[in-house]
């Protein structure tokens, strides 16, 4: 029997792909899983018990990335799942910076009470009229599964496309459209768009590279767009941009101090996957994750461990090992059930960075001292009979 706990509220369209041999444990102290949105886990007190954490989302920020790994808990997201409901928010973002939607539409309250509001309104809609999005220029930084939506739609919509991606999957490679125009610079992105929007993780290199240095080299009037993460954006760059009339438009998903109320922002309260169907995609892929992890020792769409998988286990045993990236540590393993008399039928090893993955499926059942001779190996983190 496995337990899992549910930080914060899950899609029951999920849950439900839980067997019967999952029970759900209100403590995640009673926890060998654990589901999570938004909920923050850096000061949590991970039990030993913990194996898996699945982030029903794509961003990891609120999870403590090595804390678990170090602890041989395997952290997972949810890429591509909620990506449609992001996209149409881009585009949502978009209209909005282009036509004075929103004024508009506040005008409209604030004169409900005249009876020759339709008069009045032809009078006034000058004062709020914009521009269309069709033949102005997009810039999509981040070619993943959102980036390559928002892309191919925009071209429907009658834009000139660039992507940029140094690191572009193949499989997002392969779903981008041929119309858009495949970009190696960033720089050609800042100097020729309309419109530029971000889509790309959160790290170290990425951190603020919406900066003052790069907001200078972009066409007077851009329009920023923001759906990925504040911090991806040096924000007060940006208000002092918009001030002497180099931004026209700072349109995020992320409220904060900084940006809340100011002058040519729209910000929305991080609705991007706020969506029925995003929430039930995310919840559907984290517990699949979960289940092929705690049943079959395999791996898919981890962010500290990296993917590794041996389909289902039809042998009579089937060991994962979580492990430091250290060298000569495979040839160990094999000696301890080379002593041990288990013939190893099938083995498969992935590592990322300073961490590793081993996967071995065994002719007899493995006993309680090969286990207890795994983890003795130096740099050996966990050891789990999965079968």
């Amino acid at each position: 029997m496995f337990q899992y706990t549910c930080l914060n509220p899950i899609a029951n369209v999920g849950l439900d792909l839980f067997s019967k041999d999952y029970k759900k444990v209100e403590d995640l102290k009673d926890a060998q899983a654990v589901l999570v949105r938004s909920a923050a886990m850096h000061d949590l007190d991970l039990p030993d018990t913990l194996e898996a954490v699945a982030r029903a989302g794509a961003g990891v920020n609120n999870i403590p990335l090595e804390k678990c790994a170090d602890q041989g808990i395997v952290v997972f997201n949810t890429p591509g799942a909620n990506a449609n409901g992001v996209k149409e928010m881009v585009f949502a973002g978009m209209l909005l910076a282009s036509r004075d939607i929103i004024g508009g539409v506040e005008w409209i309250k604030e004169n409900k009470d005249d009876e020759n509001i339709a008069k009045t309104a032809e009078k006034q809609k000058k004062n709020f009229a914009g521009c269309e999005i069709s033949g102005k220029k997009l810039g999509v930084i981040g070619l993943g599964a959102i980036g390559v939506l928002v892309a191919n739609a925009a071209t429907h919509m009658g834009m000139e496309v660039y992507g940029y991606d140094p690191y572009i999957s193949v499989n997002a490679a392969w779903n981008l459209s041929h119309n858009v125009k495949h970009i190696s610079n960033v720089e050609d992105i800042y100097k020729e768009c309309d419109f530029i929007t971000i889509h790309v993780p959160l790290l170290d290199a990425t951190r603020e590279m919406i900066n003052a240095e790069a907001i200078e080299k972009m066409k007077d009037g851009v329009v920023l767009l923001n759906f990925a993460r504040d911090l991806l954006v040096d924000e007060k760059a940006v208000l002092e941009a918009i001030e002497f009339g180099k931004v026209k438009k700072y349109v995020s998903d992320f409220a904060n101090p900084t940006t809340a109320g100011k002058e040519g922002v729209i910000l929305t309260p991080h609705l991007g996957a706020s969506t029925e169907e995003s929430e039930d995609n995310c919840a559907v892929m984290a517990v699949r994750e979960i289940r092929d992890y705690m049943e079959n020792g395999n791996i898919v769409h981890s962010v500290n461990y990296p993917d590794c998988s041996m389909g289902g286990c039809d042998k009579a045993g089937r060991i994962a090992i979580l492990h430091k990236n250290i060298k000569g540590t495979i040839a160990k393993f094999t000696s301890v059930f080379g002593n041990a008399d288990i013939n190893i039928e099938d083995m498969t090893n992935k590592s990322k960075g300073g961490y590793a993955y081993t996967l071995l499926d065994i002719g007899t059942p493995v006993t309680e001292g090969v286990v207890k001779e795994l983890q003795a190996i130096d740099g050996v983190i966990k050891v789990r009979v999965v079968k």
